[in-house]
């Protein structure tokens, strides 16, 4: 398979395309690594610097079903048809492509397989689908600040997976412990009221 942000390229904007687009098409680039790929793709929306409103809670779902599907095991995902087969402007679709094809440049410039296990065992993979699961649940919750960072752990995570890249999987993984932390900071100050962790990094600066 050719490195995904040229495949997205290709299928994107240089063949000819409809006006709508599903998941199940995308997934014809997906290889033998859909796992990896679908968290890349479901992930990136979030994961961008300029989010995408009204992403982060279908996607998460969608993650955290595919989650706990690594967590028992499954050698394939499984979704639903209404979540294959729903479908998207295409004009959308590649707006968020075009935006987010500089940032897997930069990670595919790291990958590498190394660390394979990590990915591939599983013990890996059941530590890989609950981190996943969690932040999953992160970025279903409507408050701000508690999906962009949990949305790029998964992102990173599933390039790992794409990759069979254990180093960058852990780097996820460092970045989803990140986000559980800010998410549960934010979730305080919003029950209990007071600062939360992004609260008091702003007044240090």
């Amino acid at each position: 398979m050719a490195k995904l942000s040229t495949e997205l390229n290709r299928y994107f904007f240089e063949e000819s395309r409809g006006e709508k687009v599903s998941l199940s098409d995308i997934l014809t680039l997906a290889g033998d690594s859909i796992f990896g790929f679908l968290f890349v793709i479901l992930a990136l929306p979030s994961a961008l610097p300029l989010p995408a409103p009204g992403y982060s809670i279908p996607f998460g779902i969608a993650m955290l079903f595919l989650a706990l599907q690594l967590i028992i095991g499954r050698d394939s995902p499984w979704l639903p048809a209404k979540i294959m087969n729903g479908s998207m402007p295409l004009k959308s679709v590649q707006a968020l492509i075009k935006k987010g094809i500089p940032l897997l440049q930069k990670i595919e410039a790291l990958t590498k397989p190394r660390l394979s296990s990590i990915c591939t065992s599983v013990p890996g993979r059941v530590i890989i689908g609950m981190a996943i699961a969690l932040m999953s649940i992160s970025m279903m919750i409507p408050i701000p600040g508690t999906n962009t960072l949990p949305a790029m752990g998964i992102f990173v995570i599933g390039f790992g997976l794409v990759e069979d890249d254990g180093v960058i999987s852990l780097l996820g993984l460092i970045i989803c412990a990140l986000g559980a932390v800010i998410s549960t900071s934010i979730l305080i100050a919003v029950i209990w009221g007071g600062s939360s962790l992004i609260d008091v990094i702003k007044e240090q600066l």
